[in-house]
């Protein structure tokens, strides 16, 4: 039997939601985006959490409608064609398999930045980062979203620590003036600020391993948007209330956080968090990718070979095994070259702007009319195509994945 095993709850469900979004940009993004515009980069903060909202009502209402594996890729084919389906996928296959090896390099070289552990040490501890999330994948995903679900929990409670022990040392003074550099500058942080809210789509993959996904990826999507938002407007709040950023203090805010209260153990802490973060943030990654593809094998998107899911676990095998040698490759390019991680991630971020975009057409396409579900995929979109226009070089990556697309789907 060829079917993927029903076997997520909305706690698992909310747990990975979060690790797909909560990623390494809460241990930086606080102290750069306050750089780049102040106090006023608290608003921004908070606008982009609660513009999470209109893409989660998005997904929600589409899952709910269309409770594919196929995820995004499944709401482009429905709603134009099946052409639409192979272009959004192949959009999304240029996404993960080069941002989530170098998101995993980004938490390592922040652990190694707090711990002065040696230059070796990033590859080799983004290297375990991903194999034991590939491996935890291919036992299946009860065992992988049940770990997942235990790392979320320290997360949150070593980011509610770092909240508590600031709280003290925040001071008025700290939000004044509070546009010292106009609101340009708060435009340009929450452009900036958007790619910590990326990430939603991950779940909607997983609709056929839930128990009963119209009714817990909803919940699963709000609750964690809601968690979410409110984590980074608090880490924002006490970065700015007690001053942990400029030039002299570098962007590792959260290390400054830490050492409020607890002093050098704080570092130590941090180096933890970091690694728990960055984590969750590749296996939730890998979890929906993978389904995705699988379910793009199944509809004859990419080759059959894919489609394969192992006997006993009921997992995408193959697919599991080529993101290994392809990450390891990505690993080892970056090893060999050192090439800047910020370049790298231009692209995958612009492919996954340019499929939320895609999504967002096909909720106004399959959604009610004015309902609900409708008039968040028209703000979404309005949003989405807004951010997409600043991705400067970028803007071309998901054009030539998407005509890629087209071209292996004539060919059959």
């Amino acid at each position: 039997m060829n079917t993927l095993r029903r076997s997520l709850t909305w706690v698992q469900g909310t747990a990975l939601t979060i690790g797909a979004v909560l990623g390494c940009g809460i241990l930086i993004l606080p102290s750069v985006a306050a750089n780049t515009a102040g106090p006023a980069s608290l608003a921004a903060w908070l606008l982009m959490s609660l513009a999470a909202f209109p893409i989660v009502g998005t997904l929600s209402a589409l899952v709910q409608k269309v409770p594919s594996a196929g995820g995004i890729t499944a709401y482009a084919e429905l709603a134009f064609q099946k052409k639409a389906g192979a272009v959004s996928g192949w959009i999304m296959l240029g996404s993960v398999p080069i941002g989530v090896p170098i998101i995993a390099l980004t938490g390592a070289q922040y652990i190694t930045s707090v711990t002065g552990a040696g230059a070796g040490a990033v590859t080799l501890i983004a290297a375990a980062m991903l194999a034991l999330s590939l491996f935890l994948h291919l036992r299946g995903l009860q065992l992988s979203a049940g770990i997942g679900t235990l790392i979320i929990c320290l997360i949150i409670l070593l980011l509610a620590a770092a909240v508590a022990v600031s709280l003290p040392h925040v001071t008025s003074g700290s939000f004044h003036p509070f546009l010292p550099h106009g609101w340009h500058a708060a435009g340009s942080a929450a452009v900036m600020i958007f790619f910590s809210f990326v990430g939603w789509e991950m779940i909607t993959p997983l609709a056929e391993e839930f128990k009963h996904p119209k009714r817990d990826i909803p919940i699963s999507l709000f609750a964690a948007a809601a968690c979410v938002g409110l984590l980074y407007t608090l880490t924002a709040y006490v970065t700015v209330g007690t001053h942990a950023y400029g030039d002299e203090k570098g962007i590792a805010s959260l290390n400054l956080l830490m050492a409020n209260g607890t002093g050098r153990t704080g570092v130590y802490i941090t180096a933890c968090l970091a690694l728990f973060i960055t984590f969750s943030t590749v296996h939730a990654n890998i979890a929906g990718f993978s389904r995705m593809v699988y379910a793009m094998s199944r509809e004859g998107h990419i080759p059959k070979y894919f489609d394969r899911l192992h006997q006993k676990n009921r997992t995408p095998v193959r697919v599991l095994t080529t993101l290994g040698a392809i990450f390891f490759t990505v690993l080892l390019i970056q090893w060999v070259f050192q090439l800047n991680p910020e370049v790298l991630l231009k692209g995958p971020s612009a492919a996954f702007i340019a499929s939320y975009v895609i999504t967002m057409a096909a909720g106004l396409k399959l959604l009610r009319r004015f309902g609900i579900g409708w008039w968040s995929a028209l703000a979404s979109l309005g949003l989405c195509i807004g951010i997409y226009s600043f991705s400067g070089w970028a803007f071309c990556y998901p054009i030539l994945l998407g005509l890629a697309g087209l071209f292996y789907n004539r060919r059959k």
